[in-house]
């Protein structure tokens, strides 16, 4: 499998992107011992001797993995409070991987981790609306009115929160689950549009990803994604 030649300098922790791809045009970088400067050119990682200045880059192993976080725990690599964090589920080893977005401590459920950092913004940056489904369980009665009102739009805090879809799963007086469907993934953005009806949320969980669900893993576990799985994440939507 061939990749751009600035894709392996950056995946290899050489530069970024735009900077392999100046140093590639300062002549910089040689492909089985003949220099390219040629933007676009492919590797073969596997195969391909790549090197900078006269020093082999190696490709760094990808690591894309699905974790079911657990309530009570972070997804900073510290915490100021001390409080358990999502990398103490992980192999010792994955110390270069970080989340792709966060749940915050009291929500729970589908969070993926990689070390690829396009992958990463792929399926954060709102240009991509990459899709993500929760079931939430809200204190007190959730109408179909209110769900219109979320895929219209709300402000709260001077910003627009907006869910994309939404469906009641079960409702009353005392409690009510919710399905919802979000495209961004604003701070809070579930609980702040109960928040803007009166309601608290009691349990968040992410059940799914773009076409990634959590299935049946089990809370704190973890397991690699697949490169079809990968792929889908990172498709043109």
């Amino acid at each position: 499998m061939t990749v751009r030649l600035q894709k392996f300098l950056a995946d290899a922790g050489v530069a970024s992107r735009r900077a392999g791809e100046q140093i590639i045009l300062e002549g910089r970088v040689t492909v089985n011992g003949q220099t390219v400067r040629l933007l676009g050119s492919k590797v073969d990682p596997a195969h391909d001797r790549v090197a900078v200045d006269g020093k082999i880059a190696h490709a760094r192993k990808l690591i894309y993995a699905a974790l079911n976080k657990p309530v009570g725990c972070v997804c900073s690599r510290k915490d100021e409070l001390n409080r358990p964090t999502i990398y103490e589920l992980l192999p010792r080893e994955w110390d270069t991987v970080q989340s792709v977005g966060r749940l915050d401590y009291n929500s729970e459920g589908l969070i993926f981790v990689t070390n690829d950092g396009q992958f990463a913004l792929r399926l954060t940056h709102p240009r991509y609306g990459v899709r993500k489904k929760y079931l939430v369980t809200v204190e007190g009665l959730v109408t179909p009115a209110m769900l219109e009102l979320f895929k219209h739009g709300i402000f709260h805090e001077g910003e627009k929160l907006k869910a994309l879809a939404g469906r009641i799963m079960s409702a009353s007086r005392a409690k009510s689950v919710v399905e919802l469907e979000l495209g961004e993934g604003k701070n809070r953005e579930v609980r702040r549009l109960f928040e803007s009806q009166a309601l608290t949320v009691k349990k968040l969980l992410r059940i799914q990803i773009g076409k990634i669900k959590l299935g049946e893993l089990k809370p704190g576990k973890w397991r690699t994604l697949n490169a079809a799985e990968v792929k889908t994440l990172t498709a043109e939507f």
